[in-house]
């Protein structure tokens, strides 16, 4: 996967810069053309000498060396990136790069880039939970940067927790990972909505459903994998998002509503796997309803159809989605839904089925598109499913 890639390594200064050395033996094993940046920090640890002799290719340390070539250096190596990973990326170089702040080779380079760019944090347990470099790590997430989350272990210093730079195989695998096959969402927006709404009766009671948010969690897990950059609307959930993900949590339908509306505008693919409540109760105690009858009448209200209205608003760049969850006329029923809500695709399920539908780590599907063609998929893990549905929208023109 990685061979004739162009890969920039950007290595700051930190003890870990030892292990850089074995990401680029194993980069150049696997086929990749390897330029490295250091900064001069990193260059007291581990000389440029090391790198030079591992990659084959001249490094660069300082932007003001006498250049033998009339190219912009840090322009050149910026267009010339298939992917820039910087490893290890200490406080100080994440801290710079998430305000924006270019006063050396490397951040110059990784500012002018329009490659993916991977950081692989490396340093103190306690500077890597400090709230300040979690806020960075999270502003740079938020601008489509990728993060490749640090190891627990014994540190340098002496003390033992997270903060270690992974393995270098590891480090590789998810470079190459990112050039596989399947990776084919590079520079696309996915936004996914999972798990179910609560709508509120009281402060302490709600109306729900059993959906546990797998589908949607597995593909947005799925869209990640594939290098896009994906926005995941959540409802209530015991699942975790991997930190690539930028997850929004909300709880009702008129809240994830507002959050997928706001998403969509720039969104390439939507996919709306969650468990929306149809109602919402008209009015909500302020305090808890007591015990006092034998009986309590509701009155609901219904909520707005969230995939219908973005069907109405759909460009025709965008794909949008939809599931349908049935217990009884599945086909009949989902065709309805997918000419109605103007999508492309509709995943249509049995809840009743066994080991399918609401909270199972499988599910048994109907796949249909806007033309009626309809395949069926059997028993099937939800990630695998995930993957079969990805695999279904990247064939269509728009992509």
């Amino acid at each position: 996967m990685l061979k004739d890639k162009n890969i920039i390594l950007g290595v700051s200064g930190g003890i870990a810069v030892y292990k850089a050395v074995e990401i680029v033996s194993r980069l150049k094993k696997a086929g990749a053309i390897v330029h490295v940046i250091m900064t001069e920090a990193a260059a007291k640890f581990v000389t440029p000498l090391t790198f030079r002799e591992m990659s084959g290719n001249p490094v660069v340390v300082s932007m003001w060396n006498e250049t033998t070539n009339w190219n912009v250096e840090h322009i050149a190596l910026a267009m010339l990136a298939d992917v820039m990973l910087i490893a290890p990326a200490t406080a100080n170089i994440i801290g710079k790069a998430a305000n924006g702040i270019a006063d050396d080779m490397l951040l110059t380079t990784l500012m002018a880039t329009k490659a993916p760019v991977f950081f692989s944090p490396a340093m103190n347990t306690n500077m890597y939970l400090n709230p300040i470099v979690q806020a960075n790590l999270k502003k740079l997430q938020d601008a489509h940067y990728h993060l490749i989350q640090p190891d627990s272990g014994q540190l340098a210093c002496g003390t033992s927790g997270i903060g270690r730079l992974p393995a270098p195989e590891s480090i590789v695998a998810v470079l190459a990972e990112h050039f596989s096959d399947t990776v084919s969402l590079r520079g696309k927006k996915v936004l996914v909505t999972a798990a179910g709404t609560r709508e509120p009766i009281d402060p302490v009671r709600y109306i729900g459903n059993r959906s546990s948010g797998k589908m949607g969690y597995a593909l947005a897990e799925e869209a990640a994998r594939r290098g896009a950059s994906v926005v995941l609307v959540s409802g209530p959930s015991v699942l975790k998002a991997s930190d690539g993900i930028r997850l929004i949590k909300i709880e009702t339908a008129m809240q994830m509503r507002e959050a997928v509306k706001k998403e969509f505008i720039d969104s390439d693919i939507t996919i709306k796997a969650a468990a929306v409540a149809d109602y919402r109760a008209s009015s909500i105690a302020e305090n808890k309803i007591k015990k006092d009858s034998s009986t309590l009448t509701l009155i609901l209200e219904k909520n707005p159809d969230i995939l219908f209205e973005l069907g109405q608003i759909k460009q025709k760049n965008q794909i949008l989605v939809g599931f349908a969850a049935e217990t009884q006329n599945l086909l009949e029923f989902a065709k309805i839904k997918l000419h109605k809500k103007n999508l492309d695709y509709i995943i249509a399920n049995d809840v009743t089925a066994p080991n399918a539908g609401f909270n199972t780590d499988t599910n048994i599907v109907k796949i249909i598109d806007r033309n009626g063609v309809c395949e069926d998929f059997p028993l099937l893990r939800k990630d695998l499913l995930a993957k079969i549905i990805l695999d279904k929208i990247t064939t269509l023109p728009k992509i």
